[in-house]
């Protein structure tokens, strides 16, 4: 708690653009020191010092102690389009909230965090073929099969200790990695197309697996401008991991296809892979299995949704995974939470929980 509660100390400190200096002096401290010392967790927090802290940023006392936040605690790398400063800054406070509730209840009962965090050895002066590599080497040795997408979430979860979440964010947001002390997540928009979803997915594993050395920007535009060379690898990574040499060899040579033939081929193969034409036909072309020439020769309209005249309806999977609806099966039995405030929490209904947790086969804790 005393870590949990110096990390808002600091997050509202600088939210208000405070100095140490500056809010030492409001807490009536000798020296910045002392505050520093709090803001690390090296120093508790006296209660009428934590009494001074409500007073001075006007804001309850629960805003330091509820564990169901993650105030000051999580960095996030939001994969974006056009969304406003103030609509992002909610929805990752809700967001947050989803976060905080798995890491508590988790920890109430009994799942530790992994012990060990997983990262590539690249960096930003790796090319684009070196992270190619890496999405090849993940897909072939984490056993990813035939079609990558399919299992990729899973994996993530099993044997990297990775919090995915499909959620049902506000507009523009398609996906964010957030990294904590302790936990690494993912939120993926579920209701998008199946093709951008995994995509989305294997780009934000990339940024887990790099952030020491490559921490993504705090927002991303999904199509911007320019591209930073951090996205440029995390793209080339994401490519790989989802359409990996090996994979690709099954549908045989593509250079030699007139441009209807190759277009019919590029839909159909995107479809059985769970990935976006336009994806395929890129990763080709990167691999040098397409010539750009051909690749120019393909008209953008052939390729847009799957080749189907209207995107279909997204068959969204299940809000949020099996681990959070266990995690969260299991604090109501053990009684480390009400169902009033976890469906607070979770944004849901109190009468669709029976609903949330059959579509992940978890048994309710309790008739509902």
């Amino acid at each position: 708690m005393t870590t949990t509660i110096g990390a808002r100390i600091k997050s509202l400190r600088e939210q208000r653009r405070l100095s140490q200096e500056d809010l030492a002096e409001q807490f009536g401290f000798k020296d910045r020191q002392t505050l520093s010392a709090i803001e690390t967790g090296d120093r508790k927090v006296a209660a009428d010092e934590l009494l001074r802290a409500t007073q001075i940023f006007g804001v309850s006392i629960d805003y330091f102690t509820d564990p169901f936040m993650l105030a000051g605690e999580g960095s996030f790398s939001w994969r974006q389009t056009g969304v406003d400063g103030d609509r992002l800054r909610g929805y990752e406070e809700s967001a947050g909230r989803l976060i905080a509730a798995f890491r508590t209840l988790a920890r109430q009962t009994g799942r530790e965090p992994p012990l060990i965090r997983p990262a590539l050895s690249l960096s930003k002066q790796s090319s684009f073929d070196d992270a190619s590599a890496a999405g090849e080497r993940f897909a072939a040795e984490f056993d990813l099969g035939n079609v990558p997408a399919r299992r990729l979430a899973d994996v993530m979860a099993e044997k990297l200790g990775i919090l995915v979440l499909m959620v049902d964010p506000i507009e523009g947001v398609s996906g964010a990695a957030c990294r904590l002390p302790e936990l690494d997540v993912v939120l993926i928009n579920r209701n998008e197309i199946a093709g951008r979803r995994h995509f989305d997915l294997a780009h934000e594993l990339f940024h887990i697996l790099t952030w020491e050395k490559m921490p993504p920007e705090h927002v991303e535009e999904i199509m911007p401008k320019k591209r930073s060379r951090v996205e440029q690898l995390a793209d080339n990574f994401a490519s790989a991991l989802l359409m990996p040499g090996a994979v690709l060899d099954r549908f045989g040579e593509w250079g030699g296809l007139t441009e209807g033939k190759l277009v019919d081929r590029l839909n159909a193969v995107a479809d059985e892979l769970l990935v976006t034409s336009q994806a395929l036909r890129w990763r080709l072309v990167g691999m040098g299995r397409l010539t750009r020439a051909q690749s120019d020769a393909i008209s953008d309209d052939g390729l847009r949704n799957n080749g189907r005249a209207k995107p279909g309806k997204p068959e969204a999977p299940p809000l949020f995974s099996k681990p959070f609806v266990q995690i969260v099966a299991a604090a109501l039995d053990e009684g480390q939470t009400s169902m009033r405030r976890i469906a607070s929490i979770l944004g849901l209904p109190i009468d669709d929980f029976a609903e949330l947790f059959a579509s992940h086969g978890v048994e309710a804790p309790y008739e509902l």
